[in-house]
């Protein structure tokens, strides 16, 4: 799938996600790569060959504080090619999509795997 037709998939699951999840949206940017970067891959887990579907970077809205500036935004990654290659059907690739953007942005939202069940994303 071409990377805009991707970005495409990735905006269509968001609008599905539930409104809590999408509200969060305002204080944070996704970004869509093929692959997980090696070097960040072993910085975080000790190992070049981690692959991920995707990858919340940033300080949760948890932790933040009215006096945080200077702050780089939070980021969530999205990797395309991991997710293409793990669900090659296009059914079963929406829906991981749409589980990985909320897995991603409830970590930003400093919820727990309790709360991602509560929505039906466990």
């Amino acid at each position: 799938m071409k990377q805009k037709d991707f970005e495409l998939l990735v905006e269509e699951c968001l609008r599905r996600i539930p409104q809590v999840f999408r509200d969060a949206l305002n204080n944070v940017q996704i970004v869509v790569e093929d692959w997980p970067d090696p070097e960040l891959m072993e910085d975080l887990f000790g190992d070049r060959d981690t692959v991920l579907y995707g990858l919340f970077v940033g300080k949760p809205i948890t932790e933040k504080h009215f006096d945080d500036w200077g702050v780089p935004p939070a980021l969530i990654y999205i990797w395309q090619k991991t997710l293409e290659e793990d669900f090659p059907e296009q059914k079963d690739l929406e829906r991981e999509v749409e589980v990985t953007l909320v897995h991603e942005i409830a970590h930003f939202m400093g919820f727990d795997e309790t709360t991602l069940a509560e929505y039906g994303y466990d």
